[in-house]
């Protein structure tokens, strides 16, 4: 499909050329719908070389996210950052298919709070956790804290030893290396990740997805296993009754690499997001907002 698209594109008008709105479109749609196909196959769909030709096809998205959902602007994307944001689209799509899904959910853990995590097996994905809770803090606040200051994440959160931000793609989206912390007790030993994570703002919800990414910047370590987040979504939506507490929605699907029993992934990945949700709240319960 590529090929036809760059030649679709090659003969556009100039006076179309000037407006370049259909190519983008087209673009856009002929490399998204060629990465959804391979991630439908059962790859994971990290960044890759894309052929010269579809090189500069793309934009990086500085205007700020638009109507279609984009954030297309004139500036040119590289074929790198160009799979980077179509990876983070194809994500975000699949996320949202099974946010919709209502029937298939199993209780894994349940809190004495109440917090519960659930899951439910995707075809050509795995197992999905889902973890949702009522937070007593604005939306705006929780996106602050976690895609604005997302290398703060450590000082808050001690499963993370290091977070750093790699690259920016326009205001969107970002390409981000994260080491877990080496605790006592840990069940699978030190992970490192590499990942693409994308903002995406739909009327009065925000979603950050998260997905595992391939870059030259960050090689594989020796003392440390690369894993690979598959899919990571978090949603957040502030309750109607209410506005200044926000309802966060939590999926996750991850390959932890190594040798790993299953019984063993399907206690860690529950109890981390019960985790991340105690020692978010601690943080919102010190922390100053405007």
């Amino acid at each position: 499909m590529l090929p036809a698209t760059f030649k679709l594109c090659c003969g556009i008008s100039h006076d179309h050329l000037r407006s370049i709105t259909g190519l983008k479109r087209t673009a856009m749609a002929a490399i998204g719908h060629d990465l959804q196909g391979m991630m439908l196959k059962g790859s994971h769909c990290l960044p890759s070389k894309l052929p010269g030709y579809v090189q500069r096809l793309m934009w990086k998205d500085t205007a700020g996210t638009q109507e279609d959902g984009t954030g297309i602007s004139s500036v040119w994307f590289s074929s790198t950052e160009l799979s980077y944001v179509n990876q983070g689209e194809v994500t975000l799509h699949r996320a949202m298919e099974i946010l919709q899904q209502q029937n298939g959910w199993q209780m894994e853990t349940k809190q004495g709070n109440g917090d519960a995590v659930l899951s439910t097996v995707i075809p050509q994905l795995g197992k999905v956790f889902r973890i949702e809770v009522v937070l007593a803090v604005p939306m705006d606040q929780l996106y602050h804290e976690l895609f604005e200051s997302l290398e703060r994440m450590p000082e808050w959160n001690p499963t993370l030893s290091q977070v750093k931000i790699l690259q920016r793609i326009g205001k969107d989206t970002l390409l981000t290396h994260e080491i877990a912390s080496q605790s006592p007790g840990n069940l699978v030993g030190q992970r490192d990740f590499v990942n693409i994570r994308r903002c995406w703002k739909k009327e009065t919800a925000v979603y950050l997805v998260g997905t595992a990414a391939y870059s030259e910047l960050i090689p594989l370590q020796e003392e440390q296993v690369r894993a690979e987040a598959t899919l990571s979504c978090i949603v957040l939506q502030p309750l109607e009754e209410n506005p200044m507490q926000t309802r966060f929605t939590w999926l996750l699907s991850m390959d932890l690499k190594g040798w790993i029993p299953k019984s063993v992934i399907n206690y860690v990945l529950p109890q981390s997001q019960v985790d991340f949700i105690k020692h978010l709240r601690q943080h919102l319960s010190i922390s100053a907002w405007p």
